[in-house]
C-alpha cells in the first residue's frame, strides 16, 4: 500500500501521509489533491518525506493538518499555506 491515501470517501475527506513517503508517492499525492482540492493533507504520521512530495504540497497548496512527522521537514521547512 502506498504511504499516501484518502482516509474516507467523499468530498473534503483528508489525504493522509504515513510512514516513508518516497518520490513515487508525489504523483499519487498530486492526483488526489487535483481530484479534490478541498481535501486537507494530514502529514503528522509521515516519518520521512521525499522532497518531490513536499514540492507537490508547495505547488498545489492544500490545507495541511498538524506538524509534519519528518524531523527535517518539521524543523527546517514551513508548512505550505492554502492558495
Amino acid at each position: 500500500m502506498t504511504a499516501v491515501h484518502r482516509t474516507d470517501a467523499g468530498p473534503g475527506a483528508p489525504i493522509r501521509l504515513e510512514g516513508v513517503c518516497p518520490v513515487e508517492d508525489a504523483e499519487t499525492l498530486a492526483s488526489l489533491i487535483l481530484e479534490d482540492p478541498t481535501a486537507p493533507v494530514d502529514w503528522t504520521a509521515c516519518t520521512r518525506m521525499h522532497t518531490a512530495v513536499y514540492q507537490v504540497l508547495l505547488r498545489l497548496r492544500p490545507a495541511v493538518l498538524g506538524t509534519c512527522g519528518d524531523p527535517f521537514i518539521g524543523r527546517w521547512l514551513t508548512p505550505p499555506r492554502p492558495g
